[in-house]
């Protein structure tokens, strides 16, 4: 049986992509739960403003000022969570950019800027993980996408970068395994979530962008992986609007294209709500950050009972499990009842039959 991960409490997690959205949801649940946190990404003061906060709150938090990309930067981060509280336990991968617009609009360079901080510097901070979790029980948690199965048309890099990250993090999940290691290694794949995203992301669209629906609360994707921090899971999908993607789109790809090229279209991915002044366009350089939602206030959903049957599976086969008997008990009782009114029908209509036999039939 594999080594439990620690408790939130005894932890101290290293977190990219800190300064908003989902890194920074992620901050804050953690060190409301007592753990000790590093914050990294580009942006110094967003940075500031969010470890001030998580301290005014009785939280601990660091923070490290850099770009994921640059060569050297996951040793930075290493070196930073060793000198201010001895090393790290878990270990988040959650920077990215990203960019709405049709493939033949988008630059190589803008195509290798979203690959360089979504998987190349994924790829660094896992490898730098790897080193110093490697032989115990600590965790390395990236975050995929549930279009790293299915793309959407107008973000193409995106789509491919998150492809990615996860036949990346799958390759290095098996050779941990297969060289023995504590380590665990898991896949969130959020689906469409409340963030910044289509704010920060550049847009060479014709109105600001947007997600399509259905979209989900950014604080069910902390909550996925501060329990991933604790529990021993593979990976983790954020709302059952995903299960789909992951899983259907895959069996049947013509489909899910038409499907997608009808749901994924410029009308379902644009809005008339302009981005928060200071933050749009955040591919080469840190914008206006420090908010965990978009300023769109889209409908969200604030549960998903597929990510908690994923969280709780023996709970959720149990409540199944007692749904169905207690359908099959009302069944069996329905049945029993359609039974004996089928008998009792039968007797009597073949009473009367005898009756009618004997010229006794009721006038």
């Amino acid at each position: 049986m594999a080594e439990p991960l620690k408790p939130l409490s005894d932890q101290r997690m290293v977190i990219t992509g800190a300064t908003s959205g989902i890194g920074l949801a992620t901050a804050r649940r953690a060190a409301g739960a007592g753990a000790e946190v590093l914050l990294a990404a580009r942006n110094d003061q967003a940075l500031d403003e969010a470890v001030v906060s998580i301290r005014n709150k009785g939280g601990r938090a660091y923070s490290v000022a850099l770009d994921v990309a640059d060569e050297g930067a996951a040793a930075e981060i290493a070196a930073k969570a060793i000198a201010e509280f001895g090393g790290f336990d878990t270990w988040v991968n959650d920077a990215a950019v990203a960019l709405y617009a049709p493939l033949e609009e988008v630059t190589l360079a803008e195509h290798r800027r979203v690959f360089d901080v979504g998987y190349f510097g994924l790829v660094q901070g896992s490898l730098e993980a790897v080193k110093h979790l490697k032989g115990r029980a600590g965790a390395l948690i990236n975050l995929g996408s549930v279009l790293s199965n299915r793309s959407i048309p107008l973000q193409g890099p995106y789509c491919a970068m998150k492809a990615a990250v996860m036949n990346f993090t799958d390759a290095l999940r098996m050779e941990l395994e297969e060289d023995g290691s504590p380590m665990q290694v898991t896949l969130i794949k959020p689906s469409a979530i409340d963030t910044p995203y289509p704010e920060h992301a550049r847009n060479k669209l014709s109105k600001p962008a947007r997600l399509p629906q259905p979209i989900y609360d950014v604080e069910l994707v902390a909550k996925a992986i501060c329990f991933a921090a604790e529990h021993r899971r593979r990976q983790l999908i954020v709302g059952g609007g995903g299960l789909a993607l992951t899983t259907l789109a895959p069996a049947f790809p013509r489909l899910a294209d038409k499907a997608m090229e009808v749901a994924g279209g410029e009308f379902s991915q644009t809005s008339d709500v302009p981005p928060s002044p200071g933050t749009n366009d955040n591919l080469f350089e840190p914008r206006a950050d420090g908010r965990t939602e978009s300023n769109q206030q889209p409908i969200t959903r604030q549960t998903s009972l597929f990510l908690e049957a994923q969280m709780h599976p023996f709970a959720a086969a149990a409540t199944i499990g007692g749904l169905a008997v207690l359908a099959g008990a009302a069944a069996a009782i329905g049945g029993v009842s359609w039974l004996n009114q089928r008998r009792h029908d039968i007797g009597t209509r073949d009473a009367e039959r005898r009756l009618r036999a004997a010229g006794m039939a009721a006038e």
